[in-house]
């Protein structure tokens, strides 16, 4: 995921800029564990939307490496 992350921005910061361009998300809650990730945290609001080619970069990733063992949970 990391690898999908645009140029200055960490890959939690492009978690967070992802799931806030999801549909019907209105907030999201970061956990921190100190003043530096907070900080952090809230940069993300900055960002640019995600292009839709990285969009579609997360998507076959989750497909990939992530669906079969979390996504029947919800």
């Amino acid at each position: 995921f990391a690898a999908l992350a645009p140029e200055g921005a960490s890959a939690a910061q492009t978690a967070l800029r992802w799931v806030t361009q999801q549909p019907g998300v209105t907030t999201v809650i970061p956990g921190a564990r100190n003043v530096a990730q907070a900080r952090a945290n809230a940069a993300a609001a900055g960002l640019s939307p995600l292009p839709s080619a990285t969009l579609a970069a997360v998507r076959e990733l989750y497909d990939r490496r992530i669906r079969a063992q979390v996504h029947a949970r919800w």
